[in-house]
């Protein structure tokens, strides 16, 4: 069984920056376990697998996302790359793209300028005390965090920009945790915020650019800077740029795609 497979550049307009996904089209499911296979061999923080859906269904695309350890309920960077593979490899001339997903339905429209939106879901967090194990693998961690209940992440506020760049945790205190990841943010110099992602409960040490993060960091921060549209980075060793804006219950997050490579997977 011959599979076409695609690398995309999610969340840059520069090759080899941002946050690198596999997208693999589908004309049916693989097993679990096989997908699950295919994500680790890959090696990506991502790799998503959608199937076109019939006419009459409600949305375009049922679209999954593999971490090279679990199935993730959200993911933005494979969400946006697989839409760029759609509008650009598969021929879809349609404005929008609508998807299926473990986390409701998700769309994506192209700009005029060339960027893709994501019409996300808004992520509430739980202020709580700051775990013992979150503390013992970060020095200098608030008193403070922030849970977010959709995803089991925990979110930490630091004081600017330059601590966010500086963060270097225990990655197997984190994984002790049990959940997915920790989140740290903060007020950007040149942006109005800036944050990294480390999630070894996915098996990823620190994720490049983190589209679903910011459906909890958009809300957090438009209610701390009382506006609605927000530019976002985050500031890992790649980076990426993401521009954010709080609608009611959902979340826009715009950013770049950048076409890497094609080819084929040869399965048994």
């Amino acid at each position: 069984m011959k599979q076409p497979i695609y690398q995309v550049d999610a969340f840059t307009g520069t090759l080899f920056g941002g946050n690198p996904a596999a997208v693999m089209p589908l004309e049916s499911w693989l097993t679990d376990k096989t997908m699950l296979a295919l994500a680790l061999e890959n090696n990506l923080s991502e790799t998503a697998f959608f199937v076109r859906l019939p006419e009459d269904d409600e949305a375009d695309f049922h679209i999954r996302w593999f971490t090279p350890g679990i199935e993730v309920p959200l993911c933005g960077h494979a969400t946006l790359a697989s839409a760029w593979v759609i509008f650009n490899k598969l021929g879809w001339d349609r404005e929008h793209i609508r998807f299926h997903s473990k986390s409701g339905p998700l769309s994506v429209k192209q700009t005029d300028d060339g960027w893709l939106v994501l019409d996300f879901p808004n992520y509430a967090v739980e202020a709580q005390p700051t775990p013992t194990l979150i503390q013992e693998a970060l020095e200098g961690a608030p008193a403070t965090a922030f849970f977010v209940p959709n995803d089991t992440n925990y979110m930490l506020v630091l004081d600017d920009e330059a601590a966010v760049r500086a963060v270097q945790p225990d990655i197997r205190k984190l994984k002790q945790l049990g959940n997915l990841g920790l989140i740290v943010t903060a007020p950007g110099t040149a942006c109005d915020f800036v944050s990294r992602y480390f999630a070894p409960g996915g098996g990823i040490d620190e994720d490049p650019v983190t589209g679903s993060i910011h459906s909890a960091l958009v809300p957090y921060w438009a209610e701390k800077l009382g506006k609605n549209r927000l530019e976002a980075w985050q500031v890992s060793a790649r980076g990426g740029v993401l521009r954010c804006e709080l609608k009611g219950d959902r979340v826009d997050i715009a950013g770049q795609a950048t076409f890497y490579m094609e080819g084929s997977v040869h399965l048994p």
